[in-house]
């Protein structure tokens, strides 16, 4: 399945460029290299900034373009909203 902006939660976030676009941690920005449960890990250009997800909001970059999502929609251990999330 073709990652896109209907389907983004049950897809892998790591690789990805993002951004923290609302929420105390706003303005961080850079390529996701690691997951947990409650946090994204950024690689920015002053190093690794980790991020918790519930009071933020992201701004993650698509191949067709930026897609916009609160961090509470991505809570869980990656594999398990991979598996909970419906697929098209």
């Amino acid at each position: 399945m073709k990652r896109d902006a209907s389907n983004l939660i049950a897809h892998e976030l790591i690789g990805l460029k993002g951004e923290v676009v609302e929420g105390h941690y706003k303005g961080i920005e850079g390529e996701i290299v690691y997951e947990t449960k409650n946090t994204l890990s950024f690689m920015t250009g002053r190093g690794l900034k980790i991020v918790p997800k519930k009071p933020s909001v992201f701004k993650i970059d698509l191949p067709e373009g930026a897609v916009i999502i609160e961090g509470e929609r991505i809570l869980g251990r990656p594999e398990d909203r991979v598996r909970r999330c419906p697929r098209t």
